[in-house]
């Protein structure tokens, strides 16, 4: 059985917004559970412990929940609780959520998911940000939510065509946000979702109110007077960078053979799991995701059968090869500390106008998740900040 399945017909190109309701058929779930049972793990390294990847205690152990404790029908009316939309652009099916706030002056906001995370990011975070008031927060600090699936992940399927690369992504979102009526934005994002932020800042189209980002990617250009007045902290930093190297290959295979590795992801849902380690810290013991947030983030990428489109935006952004530029754009980074740590002498180096920084004790690569109200409280401050500057000069 082959569980690729086309849910709708492709779009033509078209302004047309048509509601979307996630409806996995029950036997695709019952093909899953009938997978898992016969799981066959591969022989352990001795000690079976992360130091060569994902270890089968953690496998057997999250496999048995995935087929006895996981409901997925509970974290599929949990989505459906959101109102969900398809649109087609330059040539492609956009999934998105899009929950607009009642309070009459909110704040348009795209929020732009992770890799291998998808718009489940952020359902914690919807609440709390549309009415804040509920939440203990102010009135004039509410947004209204558009929160898309990047091409090739998610329901935004099929890739109808090659060349997704971050930049035509950002493109894409900016004319996902004009369809909807917002003359003014601003974008929040994570992992692939910052990197799509900051092409949003670059191209700065008219309105756009700025970027808020949990990782700004710089890295030493070679100069070594750039290591000049780093702190102990850049330094630790620098260290975490070489770590998050030394472990995180998937980068290297989706940005060079993801047909390849999604081979072996798109027929066993175990190797699916495996691949997401990044969920786990890589075993390193800071993750504050539950097996629960795990398991539906996998389950959507092995119902979806997106584990090849997913990894291919690496692949496209590696081959663009698009020259370096330097993002003027509002900028607020957050940096939480069991994550990717950006250096701030490297980010003012490519980002001119970074006029918030923040950091965090506690939370990760998936903070959204791991500790939603930092985040939510994060993007007040900032877009409350711009709001009290006035408009910018272009």
């Amino acid at each position: 059985m082959f569980l690729f399945r086309s849910y709708r017909a492709p779009m033509t190109e078209t302004q047309t917004i048509r509601p979307f309701r996630i409806d996995i058929p029950q036997a695709d779930l019952d093909d899953l559970l009938d997978r898992l049972a016969r799981t066959r793990l591969p022989r352990p390294a001795p000690g079976d412990g992360w130091d060569h990847g994902v270890p089968n205690h953690y496998l057997s152990e999250t496999v048995e929940h995935w087929r006895s404790g996981f409901d997925w029908r509970a974290q599929e009316a949990r989505m459906n609780a959101f109102p969900h939309h398809i649109t087609g652009i330059d040539g492609q099916d956009v999934h998105f959520v899009h929950v607009p706030s009642a309070e009459p002056d909110a704040t348009p906001l795209l929020l732009v998911h992770t890799y291998p995370g998808s718009f489940i990011d952020f359902l914690d975070m919807i609440g709390p940000l549309t009415d804040p008031v509920a939440h203990g927060g102010r009135a004039e600090d509410a947004f209204s939510v558009v929160v898309p699936s990047i091409p090739g992940f998610g329901f935004s399927v099929p890739l109808a065509d090659a060349g997704w690369t971050s930049a035509r992504t950002a493109r894409a979102f900016d004319t996902l946000m004009r369809r909807l009526g917002y003359a003014s934005y601003g974008v929040h994002g994570s992992d692939k979702g910052a990197i799509i932020a900051r092409e949003l800042g670059l191209l700065d189209p008219p309105g756009f109110l700025g970027l808020h980002v949990l990782q700004l990617f710089s890295f030493p250009s070679g100069d070594p007077a750039e290591f000049e007045g780093l702190t102990p902290a850049d330094h630790a930093g620098l260290e975490h960078m070489q770590w998050f190297q030394s472990v995180g290959g998937y980068n290297t295979m989706n940005a060079s053979r993801p047909q390849t590795v999604a081979a072996g992801l798109s027929d066993s849902p175990v190797g699916q799991l495996a691949y997401s380690e990044l969920f786990e810290s890589f075993g390193n013991g800071t993750s504050l995701l539950t097996r629960d947030q795990v398991l539906t983030q996998v389950t959507l990428y092995w119902l979806t059968n997106t584990s090849a489109t997913a990894a291919r935006s690496y692949l496209e952004d590696a081959r663009a090869a698009a020259e370096p530029a330097v993002n003027a754009a509002p900028t607020g980074v957050a940096v939480f500390a069991d994550d990717f740590r950006t250096i701030r002498n490297f980010a003012q180096r490519d980002n001119s106008a970074i006029v918030q920084w923040s950091e965090f004790p506690r939370g990760g690569h998936f903070a959204s998740m791991e500790v939603p109200d930092d985040v939510t409280a994060d993007l007040r401050t900032f877009f409350a900040g711009l709001r009290a500057a006035g408009p910018r000069g272009r």
